[in-house]
């Protein structure tokens, strides 16, 4: 492939505190040609100066205002434009993935021969899915739609600079659901979006805790509250729904629970609770043989449709955490999961 076809490419980094995951990602797009820009959230682990020694660009955001990936996504843009005016595709990627492959040219030739599509984007896989069984689920979620014509295609994607400018990129105020938020406001303009079977990135989740998971899934109940209530997304109004329905599933059981010892008489309201608490083994089943006859492995499809259940429970403390902080009119906040 020549130089002068990398020159149409500009890929921005984002992170804050990914140490050796960094270094492997500028590793995996530092001899590439195409201008790299790295834009760091408030890092305290050297990630900035790491950057600079390999003669990355390098924007640093503004601590004072609170953090989230479509604002650094926004500046690296930005600075990459300044810089080079003249790109016409950029590659988001951040700072815990790196990038595999002929993935840069099989997905500007994919841009180029189909005027009609805005992103594209292929497989993300975990670096080290044998790690935990949070890593096998990230490894399962990430790729869940399939190949093809998609309505989303997750953070890590190569967009067309004409598209990205048309809609005024990513909006800063999202703190969650940032992309899913772009490609409605892209659809509705009447670009397209596709995910292709071939190799994109590697993700290195490095998520090894439960407790690491529950944060995990409260910033997306977080997240996905705010999309769907201030933009309208079907798919987060579905997350909240069943986040809700389920949570208070929980609250009735343990009511019913209650009543039942009150009532030790009457085996109405025992019999009541064990209705209701077989609906969830019963879901749990429904959702496994889905993912089971689409191909995946029993024991992982059994572990996905068990742990999906469970992340409505941290979701709806989420949605709780969104909701106080819009009764209060505070800011949104930056939830993190990697270093607890």
């Amino acid at each position: 492939m020549t130089d002068q076809f990398f020159t149409a490419v500009g890929i921005v980094v984002i992170g804050r505190n990914e140490g050796e995951r960094l270094r492997r990602c500028f590793e995996s797009v530092g001899n590439i040609g195409s201008r790299v820009v790295y834009v760091d959230s408030g890092s305290t682990d050297g990630s900035v100066a790491m950057a600079r020694v390999r003669g990355v660009d390098v924007v640093e955001l503004d601590m004072s205002i609170p953090f989230c990936a479509a604002r650094a996504r926004n500046a690296g843009y930005q600075r990459l434009l300044e810089v080079d005016p003249g790109l016409r595709f950029i590659q988001f990627i951040d700072g815990d993935c790196e990038m595999v492959g002929d993935w840069l040219r099989l997905a500007v030739e994919s841009l180029r021969s189909r005027p009609e599509l805005a992103i594209v984007a292929g497989w993300l896989r975990e670096r080290a899915p044998e790690a935990s069984i949070y890593n096998r689920l990230c490894d399962v979620e990430a790729n869940f739609s399939g190949a093809g014509e998609v309505d989303s295609v997750g953070g890590i994607f190569m967009v067309r600079r004409e598209a990205f400018d048309r809609v005024g990129g990513f909006d800063p105020s999202i703190v969650a659901g940032e992309e899913p938020e772009l490609c409605q406001r892209l659809r509705q303009q009447g670009w397209r979006f596709i995910r292709l079977g071939q190799a994109m990135a590697v993700h290195d989740l490095a998520m090894t805790r439960f407790s690491q998971w529950w944060k995990r899934m409260v910033r997306f109940g977080y997240g996905s509250t705010d999309v769907a209530l201030r933009f309208g997304l079907a798919r987060f109004r579905r997350d909240s729904l069943r986040a809700l329905f389920w949570s208070t599933w929980l609250v009735v059981v343990l009511i019913g629970a209650a009543l039942g010892v009150a009532g030790a008489q009457d085996g109405t309201a025992a019999w009541l609770v064990l209705a209701l608490l077989g609906l969830w083994p019963l879901q749990v089943g429904r959702i496994a043989l889905r993912s089971w006859r689409d191909g995946r492995p029993f024991g992982l499809s059994a572990a996905y449709a068990f742990f999906l259940m469970l992340s409505y429970w941290p979701q709806m403390v989420g949605q709780l955490i969104y909701w106080s902080d819009r009764l209060h009119k505070r800011s949104f906040r930056l939830i993190e999961h990697k270093r607890t």
